[in-house]
């Protein structure tokens, strides 16, 4: 029972750090302590899927500690217009778009502005798998374990949408992995998901998962392709 809601029976947790602040000191570090906590529930071929930009640091940590293939799963958040930095939905790789009608009417969205936002987001998307696609393949995810990796989940949308786009490729099971998340957001994707992997899992008014890091800013997409360079460095090197 988490939260004092419906008892999530996928969902994997270390209980020691419920509703803590300042667990990690990076991304980096949110990796490997996601990486343990994956090994006991991790067996067989697989591969991890990080959601750029973000996630993509986590994930590095993740493969490489599990020795699994690397890729990623570029999704972009449809996102509020007077409010850059939160959104109403989620664009992925192969079209899915999921728009959270709930919030949208509370926000009093008209069709218009919406499709605009969709638009906008599908051109990020489309721009970073163009970019990032030419330094890494994606592995092959068809009947084997395909682990989702952001550094977060807020409302957990966007997340949500790109389970939503990889159950099309037909993975033989779809895992989330986060160092940090929201009780609310846990609670939209355990019925989607094989199992949710959660480190900081926190139930409080306002969330935000910069609070789980000691050092946190955001990444661009410079940044995040040095990164695929770095961990192909480190991959072929052992």
């Amino acid at each position: 029972m988490l939260g004092g809601g419906r008892k999530l029976e996928k969902v994997v947790e270390d209980r020691r750090l419920r509703n803590r602040h300042g667990v990690f000191f990076d991304r980096a570090e949110a990796g490997r302590y996601l990486a343990e906590m994956l090994k006991p529930a991790v067996g067989g071929e697989g591969a991890v899927l990080a959601i750029p930009a973000g996630g993509v640091p986590v994930g590095v940590e993740v493969a490489l500690a599990l020795g699994l293939g690397f890729g990623l799963a570029v999704v972009r958040k449809v996102l509020i217009p007077w409010n850059r930095e939160a959104g109403y939905g989620a664009v992925a790789w192969d079209g899915t778009v999921l728009i959270n009608e709930r919030l949208r009417w509370m926000l009093g969205l008209p069709e218009e502005v919406v499709e605009e936002g969709i638009e906008e987001a599908r051109k990020c998307v489309r721009e970073r798998v163009e970019r990032f696609l030419k330094i890494l393949p994606q592995p092959r995810v068809e009947e084997r374990e395909a682990i989702l990796v952001d550094d977060g989940l807020a409302s957990g949308y966007t997340m949500l949408a790109a389970v939503k786009a990889l159950r099309k490729q037909r993975p033989r099971r779809v895992i989330v992995a986060v160092p940090t998340a929201s009780g609310d957001a846990v609670e939209l994707l355990e019925p989607h998901v094989d199992l949710l992997v959660v480190a900081n899992l926190r139930y409080e008014p306002i969330y935000a998962v910069a609070d789980a890091y000691k050092r946190w800013r955001d990444l661009d997409e410079e940044e995040v392709a040095e990164i695929l360079r770095d961990y192909l460095r480190r991959a072929k090197a052992g």
